[in-house]
């Protein structure tokens, strides 16, 4: 006979995932500093943090409206060249499941 052990604290670790996961469901509003870490602009790009990208990019970003100002085609262009993403939506993809993980302990 095989005796197992540890499950009390399996299903008490499930049920705390499938809360935080069910407090996740929906939409948020997200700044984009939780997304941008520094650790996850220096894994996809040489800056240190997103302000340092911003300032990089040429555009006036001081706001989030500076920032929707800036035609869509030339930040993709400038995240294609200072960073390992193809386009903006694909890095804000990735830094949202790299945020969406920690928010689930993961």
């Amino acid at each position: 006979m095989i005796k197992v052990t540890g499950l009390d604290k399996l299903k008490k670790n499930l049920r705390e995932l499938a809360k935080k996961a069910e407090a996740l469901d929906g939409k948020h509003a997200v700044p984009l500093p939780s997304l941008l870490t520094p650790a996850f602009v220096q894994s996809c790009s040489s800056f240190q943090n997103v302000d340092e990208m911003f300032e990089a990019s040429g555009f006036k970003i001081e706001s989030p409206e500076d920032f929707k100002a800036i035609p869509d085609e030339e930040w993709d262009k400038f995240i294609a060249k200072t960073t390992s993403y193809d386009n903006w939506k694909e890095m804000l993809a990735a830094a949202t499941r790299i945020w969406t993980k920690s928010q689930l302990g993961m």
